[in-house]
């Protein structure tokens, strides 16, 4: 506050100015969201890495939604072409031609996480015979918790 020269020999007293409202900062807010973009897409990438779009995953109406547990879990990808009657495996990325290849990798992660979750994600049009195979492959190498991942056919959502 200041003081204005007095006029009839009275001193004033000057009001203080209305405050201003604070202008809207959008470029910290873009910042932000960008920061946040970023870590939600390397977080996502993980589990979208080991899915494969390809499988098309068997109709169980009776399906239990899955445990969110991410952490000492193996996902076995098996898929099916129908155009030369082809069946394969896919585990991060990685493709195996025979179930008993799997053998050695899960053993090695059975050592590091004896806890370690085997899930499955077969197409629908794996034969049964070949499904056995890589049950047997996964028994051997220690896993002790298997878990499939199929589809509610009313609403479509994976478990």
């Amino acid at each position: 506050m200041s003081e204005v020269a007095p006029q009839h020999g009275k001193k004033k007293k000057r009001k203080a100015d209305p405050e201003v409202d604070p202008e809207f900062q959008i470029a910290p807010m873009i910042d932000i969201l960008l920061v946040l973009l970023v870590f939600f897409m390397s977080i996502s990438t993980t589990e979208v890495l080991q899915t494969n779009q390809n499988v098309k995953l068997p109709i169980a109406k009776e399906a239990k939604d899955a445990k969110k547990t991410k952490e000492g879990q193996i996902i076995i990808n098996v898929t099916y072409t129908s155009v030369n009657n082809q069946t394969g495996i896919e585990v991060d990325q990685k493709v195996f031609n025979s179930p008993g290849e799997l053998v050695g990798l899960l053993q090695k992660r059975v050592t590091s996480d004896p806890s370690v979750r085997v899930k499955i994600r077969a197409d629908k049009a794996v034969k049964y015979e070949y499904m056995r195979q890589i049950l047997e492959a996964v028994g051997a190498s220690g896993v002790a918790n298997v878990t499939f991942s199929v589809v509610d056919k009313e609403t479509g959502k994976a478990s």
